[in-house]
């Protein structure tokens, strides 16, 4: 059985209370503007820096097709099904039987859990990161073997290659890495694979792929391949497309792989909102790199007030910042949430690190406030 984001959280113990629900509005757009207008949350309602959310919302192209879709509402999303694999399919030049889509990543995840392990198998992956398909592998019954990020907060892979045996089935990379929003150098990664047991497969997660930028460090197992079939790759429309309600991911992989996996999946798990609105915001580049150089102004200035009280952020290529506090992190957390303000949960075993997600210009305003108010932010110096 699948399981939502929300009690995924809540099975851990760490759920954060929701927003209320806020409508956009339908009509009285400009057409100057290129995202919907910004959700405006009610006067009770929290500030919402705990999900890595895009904070703008979908493109106007997008939201204006997920209008249109709901008059097909009543209609089952076969053919609409189709299509948007096609569209996946282009966008990355591949064919479309190497393209799985799901209801969010998080449903891939599960899946590729389910084909790859059980008892007597073992799952390899990074601490932190993000948590989902652990949660799966610890359901299938597997070994969880988690290896501590190294001092540059990337993935130890000789520390994770060093405990992979004849029963390793499973490897989890996130890259960026969530929470701390770190990179791994792709040349590492390519060295890392070719050295694994043949029926050792590796889940690439690449949810936050288009905020890490080009560079010697990084680069995608999509755009950049490597002729490897135990290699399968995720993505998520829930970040840069501001789609996160919606639920859609998808998975890039050999032919053969893609067959395996589908055996898992949900029937019909892709609902006709989100495959019509999705092939819009795909077809939007011009929203998705202003969407990604808006993520990077508010991530230089998240920056600037940081250092301004000689605070040390980790160094980011996602839509959120994680910040050692010298503090414990839940003590921090309860600070903000007293003040109406969501902040990511606690990693272990960072304790004393938090994670936040970049919001609007007036939220991340409305962030540095609060910490200012923080009893031990007396002495720090401010901006």
């Amino acid at each position: 059985m699948s399981i939502s984001r929300r009690s995924f959280l809540r099975t851990l113990g760490v759920g954060t209370a929701a927003g209320a629900a806020v409508q956009w509005p339908l009509a009285g757009i400009s057409s100057a503007a290129v995202f919907e207008p910004a959700r405006l949350r009610e006067p009770a309602g929290p500030i919402r820096l705990n999900s890595n959310e895009n904070a703008y919302g979908p493109a106007l192209k997008a939201a204006a097709a997920m209008r249109s879709a709901l008059a097909s509402a009543n209609r089952y999303p076969d053919a609409e099904y189709d299509a948007l694999v096609e569209r996946v399919a282009s966008l990355h030049g591949v064919k479309k039987e190497q393209v799985l889509l799901g209801c969010g990543s998080s449903e891939l995840l599960r899946v590729v859990a389910m084909a790859f392990l059980g008892s007597g198998k073992q799952f390899v992956q990074a601490s932190p990161t993000f948590e989902a398909l652990a949660f799966h592998a610890q359901r299938a019954g597997a070994e969880i073997v988690s290896v501590p990020l190294n001092r540059e907060f990337a993935h130890d892979l000789d520390g994770m290659l060093a405990r992979i045996n004849s029963s390793s089935t499973l490897v989890y990379i996130c890259n960026p890495n969530n929470p701390t929003a770190s990179i791994t150098p792709r040349k590492d990664l390519e060295t890392f694979i070719s050295k694994l047991p043949a029926t050792c497969h590796v889940l690439i997660d690449e949810a936050y792929h288009h905020f890490a930028g080009q560079s010697s460090m990084y680069a995608s197992f999509i755009e950049h391949p490597v002729k490897d079939e135990r290699v399968i790759v995720c993505r998520t429309f829930s970040k840069v497309y501001g789609l996160a309600g919606l639920r859609l991911g998808y998975a890039i992989a050999a032919p053969a792989m893609i067959d395996k996996l589908n055996a898992y999946m949900t029937f019909s798990s892709v609902n006709v909102i989100v495959a019509k609105t999705a092939v819009a915001a795909m077809d939007d580049s011009a929203s998705v790199s202003e969407s990604v150089r808006k993520n990077a102004d508010e991530r230089q200035e998240f920056f600037n007030q940081a250092m301004a009280r000689m605070l040390k952020p980790i160094d980011s290529h996602a839509n959120f910042v994680m910040m050692d506090t010298h503090h414990p992190a839940r003590e921090i957390i309860e600070h903000f949430r007293k003040n109406n303000v969501l902040i990511g949960r606690p990693f272990p075993p960072m304790d004393t690190h938090v994670r936040i997600s970049l919001g609007l210009p007036e939220e991340m305003r409305a962030f540095w406030r609060t910490w200012d108010t923080l009893p031990y932010a007396k002495g720090q110096m401010q901006h």
